[in-house]
């Protein structure tokens, strides 16, 4: 994405900050009747677990940036992930020609590049960093109840029209055990009860506010409700305009392909 190289000042930050409108805290009971509704809608996780895996292309599109675009297999159970890089100008090996494999089992890593396992520590620390962030960005929304989530109601936006409502997501840095978590404001559409769009903040990237925007269109999927186009959008650091800096697409979705942890295992030279 293109926001990950955002190099925004700390003051530019607080005043997006101001401009998104946050007001007051009121309260959590609201936030989690919000969640049920759309609950109700989609259904829990364990709908989505309940098709054990899934595998789908996923083009990633930053343009003039860069793009990668590769084969994605997750099993829900124990969230393994592996994929199949056939272009990765962006996040993955980037400059680097050939096919990358990456697979995330049991928190352990691996990462090759034209069969060859690939050892340099900082390549497998984005490893696991991708191998985590792009199974979460295909079931956020089946997720919003996971251990560590904190939610705090906002009030209401209105956007292209909407009254939206919004509540804000933190995380339990106890319970996460992460160097820093991110921080999300949801937007529920009132008459869909889904999430439109939100802003998020990515620590990991040095964008410790919840400034960046994502939007989403959904596609419902063997009754699975998938956000199949995402479009992302950064602030410009001197107008505070938003611009859009990526779009990432799934595509030939396919759920209970049989998958086992051991079909995850790369073996390379």
């Amino acid at each position: 994405m293109n926001y990950l190289s955002l190099r925004i000042k700390h003051t530019f930050l607080l005043v997006a900050i101001f401009a998104i409108n946050i007001v007051s805290a009121q309260t959590d009971a609201k936030s989690n009747e919000l969640i049920n509704n759309m609950i109700e809608v989609i259904g829990n996780y364990d709908k989505l677990k309940a098709k054990k895996d899934v595998q789908f292309d996923y083009v990633y599109d930053n343009f003039d940036a860069g793009k990668d675009i590769s084969l994605e297999k997750l099993i829900f159970d124990g969230e393994l992930s592996w994929a199949s890089y056939t272009q990765h100008d962006r996040n993955v090996l980037p400059g680097q020609e050939g096919e990358a494999k990456q697979s995330l089992i049991n928190g352990k890593p691996q990462l090759t590049l034209n069969g060859k396992f690939v050892t340099d520590q900082k390549a497998l620390d984005a490893t696991v960093f991708i191998r985590e962030v792009n199974p979460f960005w295909f079931s956020m929304i089946y997720k919003l109840k996971d251990n560590g989530t904190n939610y705090t109601y906002l009030g209401t936006e209105t956007v292209d029209g909407i009254d939206y409502e919004k509540v804000s997501l933190k995380y339990d840095n106890a319970i996460t055990k992460k160097p820093a978590d991110d921080e999300y404001i949801l937007y529920f559409n009132p008459k869909t009860h889904l999430i439109d769009l939100f802003f998020f903040s990515l620590p990991a990237f040095g964008v410790n506010q919840p400034i960046l925007k994502m939007t989403m269109s959904y596609e419902i999927i063997e009754g699975i409700y998938i956000p199949t186009v995402r479009n992302s959008y950064g602030p410009n650091p001197e107008t505070g305009e938003y611009q859009l800096g990526g779009t990432y697409t799934f595509k030939n979705v396919k759920f209970n392909n049989g998958f086992k942890a051991q079909d995850f295992i790369l073996k390379g030279e």
